[in-house]
């Protein structure tokens, strides 16, 4: 094979390997990304066909919720099923040890590298754990962050995503909202490509209000996501173009039947 031929062999696979990775993300999106945060599967099948969310965002917590088990096996098969309608899938590794959250985050990652992230705890221990996962070619998102000066955390190390818990901090005696944007800040300021995935997030309102601000990267409840679409003037308006069709509809019958009698009289 030439070296004109081996060039071409390596562009085709470069360009597969792109298709497949944003397979479900629409042409016009820019640089927003929504995550369904739940392991409940019905509201996957209710919720992800509508075209919003980027990816699926899970945990411990979430899987005990929806009550799926905390496994590599299950994982395996629910990244298997969030993929076939996302671009991204996100867990949790768990150790009590660096070396185990490794081990563990090398195994659920090991389904698909390039479209599962394993998200990892803003610790001491989660950062070791981190670090090695992401020299193994293991895409990272830092979570439980419940301060802004955590970004810088998730700046230097250089992982993709960091989680701050907006909703939590604000439980907290902190300002959610205004950590959420120094975090962004932050990032901006040093040149970071890190996104700041929002999450804890309570009402769609808090959504369109960070977005305001520049955040682009959310997750949210299966709740969050409906409110997105409950507007009651929207709802009426639909309803009347509805009505408006049916009409149209009936016209044309009653217009195609009269014209039909006609041509079917007979000639004098």
């Amino acid at each position: 094979m030439g070296y004109r031929h081996i060039c071409i062999a390596i562009a085709c696979f470069t360009l597969c390997c792109v298709t497949n990775i944003m397979a479900f993300t629409p042409p016009h999106r820019g640089n927003c990304r929504f995550f369904l945060d739940t392991a409940d599967t019905s509201e996957w099948d209710a919720l992800l066909p509508l075209g919003l969310f980027h990816g699926v965002t899970t945990n411990p917590t979430l899987l005990e919720r929806a009550n799926e088990s905390c496994t590599v096996s299950n994982l395996h098969q629910l990244a298997s099923k969030a993929l076939s309608y996302t671009d991204e899938f996100m867990c949790q590794t768990w150790g009590s040890t660096a070396q185990e959250m490794y081990e563990n985050g090398m195994a659920i990652s090991k389904r698909d590298r390039e479209r599962i992230v394993i998200k990892v705890p803003v610790t001491t221990r989660g950062a070791e754990a981190a670090t090695l996962l992401a020299n193994s070619g293991v895409r990272i998102c830092l979570t439980a962050c419940y301060d802004s000066k955590q970004a810088l955390i998730a700046a230097s190390m250089g992982v993709e995503y960091i989680a701050p818990y907006l909703g939590r901090m604000s439980d907290n005696d902190k300002d959610g909202f205004d950590q959420c944007k120094r975090m962004q800040n932050i990032v901006d300021g040093l040149g970071s490509e890190t996104r700041i995935l929002v999450a804890s997030l309570r009402d769609a309102n808090t959504l369109a209000d960070l977005a305001v601000k520049g955040l682009d990267t959310y997750t949210f409840s299966p709740a969050v996501a409906r409110e997105l679409f409950d507007e009651p003037l929207t709802d009426i308006a639909a309803g009347e173009f509805e009505e408006a069709a049916a009409r149209g509809m009936v016209e044309e019958e009653v217009g195609s039947s009269k014209a039909s009698a006609t041509m079917n009289l007979p000639a004098l």
